[in-house]
């Protein structure tokens, strides 16, 4: 009986197992094994965050964050590359510094890591890597930020961090410091930091006391807008690896607030009031998006939610915070673009309809559309998730920043 008993448990947790771990993974991608076991690890803290939040032991980013400090690695400089941790107008930065020699002056690239504005750090094994990547490669000097996080701290406070940050760089006395070419300087950042990147570039525009002009922006795989959270690519995407829906609306209500009710709203689709009804036409993604990408989808008019969450968290509905509600004329002056977006990525259709509204107004924009690729793929590229698709991304997006910066 005892044998029995032990070979049922067994093959209840081994079915227990493979139950968790087989996800269906679009047919596309490459390597589907080492995905569906990445997405299972991904699911795994998921629903261990969902359960100390629930029992009231830690707030869910909170537990989210342990990945963050897990992966982290101290500022360890190398053959090509002197990298310091240090602060930047109050603000800590990951500087990496190139040990080449250069004939003139170097480029640089100013870094948002990505993360919901929850989670990451410049610090975590992923970015150094994909920062150092792009300092020695480029022989280029990058400033990889540590922005403050929600929950503890709300929008603003994590654009007001990095604009700073990047105000404090483009001063010429810093930039001849690090022997810099004030012609030569770009703002990037994935996802989260994507959306930063933006942001901060539309701003710049604005800010009369900055006399140095960005060369270029590069957003990967953006979050650029508050409004639609039921655009073809949420739907579509709504449980693929690394960024379900509801881990988007999570992330997105949480840079707000934690009051649940604008999470709530924003899971529905219901979050925006009546009297912005004139800033979905910068996000309607049936004049925006490829007939490709619109597939089967029909577009509906927007149902509004209460005007009380919009007054109580006006961030939503702040460019700052969404940089697709710019206006045109807004746009207009934006530097040099490159958007990568991922098929398999509930925020495809931000960086697709970006890239078109640049392109509208005359902004010179490369939209990398990679048709095999899922959100964060970028970050799997050394030790056991290293992932060929997180090799071509990034040497795609170094490739663009070489023969553009």
């Amino acid at each position: 009986v005892d044998m029995g008993a032990k070979l049922l448990c067994l093959f209840l947790a081994s079915a227990l197992i493979a139950y968790y771990i087989y996800t269906p993974i679009p047919e596309d991608l490459e390597e589907p094994w080492k995905v569906m076991l990445i997405t299972a690890g991904f699911r795994a803290v998921g629903h261990l965050s969902e359960l100390v939040d629930q029992l009231g032991l830690m707030h869910y980013m909170e537990a989210l964050m342990l990945i963050t400090a897990a992966e982290y690695i101290a500022p360890t400089s190398d053959e090509n590359v002197t990298v310091t941790d240090t602060e930047f107008s109050n603000v800590g930065v990951r500087l990496y510094l190139p040990r080449k020699t250069s004939d003139g002056l170097r480029r640089a690239v100013v870094y948002f890591h990505g993360g919901g504005w929850c989670v990451g750090q410049a610090g975590m094994k992923s970015y150094d890597r994909l920062t150092r990547w792009t300092s020695s490669r480029l022989n280029a000097v990058v400033v990889s930020v540590n922005y403050r996080l929600a929950p503890k701290y709300r929008f603003p406070v994590q654009f007001e961090d990095v604009y700073s940050v990047m105000k404090f760089f483009l001063q010429n006395s810093v930039l001849s410091q690090y022997g810099v070419d004030p012609d030569r300087v770009c703002v990037a950042g994935d996802s989260a930091g994507g959306n930063l990147a933006a942001a901060v570039a539309q701003q710049l525009l604005e800010d009369s006391e900055v006399k140095t002009k960005l060369k270029a922006q590069a957003l990967l795989y953006p979050a650029l807008q508050t409004l639609d959270l039921n655009l073809p690519s949420y739907q579509d995407n709504e449980n693929k690896p690394i960024l379900p829906r509801s881990l988007m609306v999570k992330f997105w209500s949480e840079y707000f607030t934690s009051d649940s009710s604008l999470r709530e709203a924003m899971a529905s689709n219901r979050h925006v009031p009546v009297e912005s009804s004139h800033l979905f036409q910068f996000v309607n993604w049936s004049n925006l998006l490829p007939e490709e990408l619109k597939k089967d989808h029909v577009y509906t008019s927007p149902a509004y939610g209460s005007s009380a969450l919009a007054q109580k968290y006006p961030g939503f509905l702040d460019p700052r915070a969404a940089p697709l509600l710019a206006s045109d004329a807004r746009l207009r002056g934006l530097p040099l673009t490159y958007v990568l977006t991922c098929e398999h990525d509930v925020l495809r259709d931000d960086g697709v309809m970006y890239a078109r509204r640049l392109q509208a107004v005359g902004v010179p924009v490369t939209h990398d559309h990679v048709k095999d690729a899922f959100h964060g793929a970028m970050m799997f590229v050394s030790g056991p998730a290293e992932l060929a698709v997180g090799h071509r991304l990034l040497n795609r997006y170094i490739e663009w920043l070489n023969e553009n910066l």
